[in-house]
């Protein structure tokens, strides 16, 4: 591995971040958007859970090719090409006068941003060592988190003064603009020409997918990790209107206080993972004691959302506060595999969560629309879907509990 010197990595840190912050507003602006989007467009749930969950479908197919881009090709070439794509989908969504063009620009999007994070944490792997991988990848997580406090009152704000369409092409110029910089700061991917021709054959998905640590991590990914990131960038804001009550101006400013408390909480991770790790507390440790107080104030909210409506807003920044315990599996994942596999290994582990992240934006809005049409009350609707999330969280969370772990970075990084 070639390590960095300091004033390299932090120059290469802030390249890719600035990327990441952008890739981050782009996801989760439909949460903002969603009044707009669904009286102009005439959405229902189904449509807006799709319609968010678009951005995922489109991140998640790109995961598994992009892994043995990466290994091959490095991080720099490979994220140069897909934010092109990511600057098109921009422009396209600015266009579309259909919810279908607004569906394909979506998609495009997300395919154009898949290799935002996936691009630094396999570059990271080869160039710092394991306790800085954990602390980028949590201040990496805060960038993202960043990147979404922007997508909140920020927008809100300028909705009226420029619209959501030009807000979009401000977006393309912007991510255009991080391509010059990556292409100007990150340096080259150095392979050895003989392992160009040897190492490919030789490693392959299936390593992965076999990998016990992999399978250990895989349900609480999809479901919990993935589960809450499609609340925090779709569902929160459309549960503090409908099921709490919030005018659009509220919700969106409950939406930027929850952003807000992500960006402290993986900051704080940053700061604390290379302490916590020193004295013994693993990424599996930590989900082991983190994930029931998140089950705990999800039920909390399925029972109480609407009759204690003023806390609905802080009970769902607690909930998602408390799900960053499986954030840690990310970097743990990566690190249980040589450096020659980890964009493999990485990319394959984004799929599981960005997968459960569509899996789940769209199945809440489909479990909404079924069971209004079964004659259940709007909020009832919402509190009865988030029930059924809440019994798959405890689920997988039974499973990452039975199974063994097989990962000695797990449990000494």
């Amino acid at each position: 591995m070639t390590m960095l010197s300091r004033r390299t990595a932090v120059v290469v840190f802030l390249a890719f971040a600035f990327a990441y912050f952008f890739s981050a507003l782009i996801r989760a602006i439909t949460a903002t958007l969603s009044p707009t989007l669904t009286q102009e467009f005439a959405l229902n749930a189904r449509d807006l859970g799709l319609l968010a969950g678009g951005y995922f479908l489109g991140f998640a197919a790109m995961q598994l090719p992009l892994g043995n881009w990466l290994d091959r090709h490095g991080p720099k070439k490979v994220i140069l090409s897909f934010l092109a794509v990511a600057v098109a989908g921009c422009v396209a969504f600015s266009w579309a006068t259909s919810f279908a063009g607004l569906l394909l620009a979506r998609i495009l999007c997300g395919v154009g941003l898949g290799a935002c994070l996936m691009a630094p944490l396999t570059g990271y792997r080869r160039w710092f060592g394991a306790t800085t991988q954990l602390r980028t990848n949590s201040w990496m997580l805060m960038t993202g988190s960043m990147g979404m406090v922007a997508s909140t009152l920020p927008v809100q704000w300028l909705m009226p003064l420029l619209g959501w369409r030009p807000l979009f092409w401000g977006l393309a110029g912007t991510m255009a603009l991080s391509m010059a910089v990556i292409a100007w700061q990150v340096p080259s991917w150095q392979v050895p020409p003989s392992a160009v021709g040897q190492a490919q054959p030789q490693r392959s998905y299936a390593e992965v997918w076999r990998h016990p640590y992999f399978r250990k991590m895989t349900p609480i990914g999809f479901v919990n990790y993935g589960g809450m990131v499609a609340i925090q960038t779709l569902w929160a804001m459309p549960w503090m209107i409908r099921v709490a009550g919030y005018t659009p101006e509220q919700a969106a400013t409950g939406l930027f206080w929850l952003n807000v408390a992500m960006l402290l909480t993986f900051w704080s991770w940053g700061l604390l993972n290379p302490w916590l790790a020193r004295r013994g507390f693993s990424a599996d440790r930590l989900i082991t004691l983190g994930t029931p107080l998140s089950l705990l104030l999800l039920a909390i909210l399925c029972i109480a959302g609407d009759a204690h409506s003023s806390w609905s807003g802080a009970l769902l920044v607690l909930f998602c506060v408390s799900s960053t315990f499986i954030s840690l599996a990310q970097p743990a994942v990566g690190m249980a595999f040589p450096p020659d596999l980890a964009g493999r290994a990485l990319s394959a582990y984004n799929l599981v969560i960005f997968s459960g992240i569509f899996v789940v934006q769209w199945g809440i809005g489909l479990l909404i629309d079924g069971l209004q049409a079964l004659g259940w009350a709007q909020a009832r609707a919402f509190q009865g879907a988030l029930a059924v999330f809440l019994t798959l969280c405890a689920i997988s969370y039974m499973y990452f509990l039975a199974a063994k772990s097989h990962n000695q970075a797990s449990t000494a990084s």
